[in-house]
């Protein structure tokens, strides 16, 4: 050979060796990058024109795909779209998914290793891949009774068991409408994806997980935890001035209702959600206990439930005037209605916190059972007697406090308001957490904006009337 035709060789043989090391790369290294790209049609042509099961409320379809004819053979439907759309989110050609269709992806379209073996068997058999279904806790005339509730404000609303954990309602204001953006038609689902982004009011934000704010009065059932883990008593008297000069501080913390008196019980402080008597509490415990207090009960740690939640904040090394504003929910203390329900639900469950879920099984196409959840235990932030004592001071509070609109005869319900300032050009935030004992639910309702005067917003007039509404329609 001579030298030139062995320079071609070696040329030509380099680039073939160069050749299978890439495709080497790409279907062993890149494949799932590559699949992943949003410029992939092929792959998302595949994904979207899957047979995906079914999300459920007992044997109810909230989410399911139809057979068509065209380019997808079938389509994502949603029944009864914006009473459901907080817990099943979208599913879109171009914008991916959220929500159930997000989390439970592989399981839903059916390429979860999981199913592995009954898609060997459909290739095998020629038959057309199908999802499985997903079956959820949640209780549609809750999750029906928290929408309406809920009306045309801005807020949200969480029901669950706290004896075994399950999500019974979650719901998230205002809502949309998922099938504008599951429609086979591009153009309309760019135009509604971009409408509902841009909107005033925010739909496609889940205000029950994914949004955190400050809790305002409701964090004072974790100071009192703190305070009666620390050996004070309900019937232990408190400090509660008209106002509170706050250490090391130009400012003042006042009272907004009628405390009985300038030195009141702590129980006495939980009925009419005393400013001064906590900010008090907070001095006294300091910053790191009442820090400790709020980890237990899950601030600062990741949330663990079946959609994506956000982490509810409380913030580290304070100081005196600090302590006293976080005790009342002030200061930079921030938290999810997902969040606070979970205060109340390890309240009434005697201070056992239980894992929240919102899908207990995962069938496949032939009824077998993918995957099954089961009440779990996430720890126990406060001892049996401390819950035990707040569950007495929140009784109280329903029964001749600030809580008395969430009151329904026949019902022993314990709560707890708040109003939440936020800043001095938006109306305060305002709250509702509670429990019942029969049936055994606690529930959080959460009004973000209700478009009324300032001086109108409480938690005990907008959100216990919401609270009240999702109990009654439990029973």
């Amino acid at each position: 050979m001579n030298g030139p035709i062995r320079k071609v060789a070696t040329f030509v043989s380099l680039l073939m060796a160069m050749l299978l090391l890439n495709l080497t790369v790409i279907s062993t290294v890149r494949t799932e990058s590559l699949n992943e790209d949003p410029r992939n049609r092929r792959v998302r042509d595949a994904e979207f024109s899957r047979n995906r099961g079914a999300i459920l409320v007992g044997n109810q379809p909230i989410s399911q795909s139809i057979e068509r004819s065209g380019r997808f053979p079938y389509i994502r439907s949603y029944p009864n779209p914006e009473i459901w759309a907080p817990v099943t989110g979208w599913y879109s050609y171009d914008y991916a998914r959220s929500g159930l269709e997000q989390s439970f992806n592989a399981e839903l379209a059916g390429t979860s290793s999981e199913q592995s073996v009954g898609r060997i068997v459909d290739v095998l058999t020629g038959r057309r891949s199908q999802g499985a279904n997903i079956s959820t806790t949640l209780h549609a005339g809750a999750q029906q009774a928290a929408m309406r509730a809920l009306g045309e404000m801005r807020g949200a609303a969480v029901a669950m068991n706290y004896e075994t954990g399950e999500i019974l309602a979650l719901a998230s204001t205002p809502s949309y409408d998922p099938n504008e953006l599951s429609t086979v038609d591009l153009t309309a689902e760019r135009e509604a994806w971009d409408r509902l982004l841009n909107a005033k009011d925010e739909p496609l934000k889940n205000r029950a997980t994914r949004e955190v704010y400050p809790p305002g009065s409701t964090f004072k059932l974790i100071t009192a935890a703190a305070a009666l883990e620390d050996g004070l008593v309900p019937s232990s008297m408190v400090d509660s001035p008209a106002s509170l000069r706050l250490p090391n501080s130009s400012r003042s913390m006042g009272n907004s209702t009628n405390c009985g008196g300038t030195r009141v019980t702590l129980e006495q402080a939980l009925k009419t959600s005393c400013n001064t008597a906590f900010g008090n509490l907070g001095i006294s415990l300091g910053g790191e206990k009442l820090q400790a207090m709020a980890e237990k009960f899950g601030f600062n740690q990741e949330q663990s439930i079946d959609i994506a939640a956000a982490t509810s904040r409380f913030p580290a090394e304070l100081d005196q005037a600090q302590a006293a504003l976080t005790a009342i929910g002030q200061f930079d203390v921030a938290a999810s209605p997902l969040q606070m329900v979970q205060v109340a639900a390890a309240i009434a469950n005697d201070g056992v916190m239980m894992k929240p879920y919102l899908v207990s099984t995962v069938t496949n196409k032939d009824l077998t059972v993918l995957s099954a959840a089961s009440p779990s235990r996430l720890g126990q932030p406060i001892s049996r007697s401390t819950a035990e004592l707040l569950q007495q001071m929140m009784v109280a509070t329903v029964e001749d406090g600030t809580g008395r609109p969430a009151q329904i005869d026949g019902v022993v319900l314990g709560g707890k308001t708040g109003t939440a300032q936020s800043a001095p050009d938006r109306p305060p935030y305002a709250w509702f957490v509670g429990y019942a004992e029969d049936p055994k639910v606690a529930v959080v309702a959460f009004v973000e904006n209700a478009d009324i005067e300032r001086n109108d917003i409480s938690g005990g007039r907008l959100a216990a009337p919401i609270f009240k509404a999702i109990v009654e329609a439990l029973r």
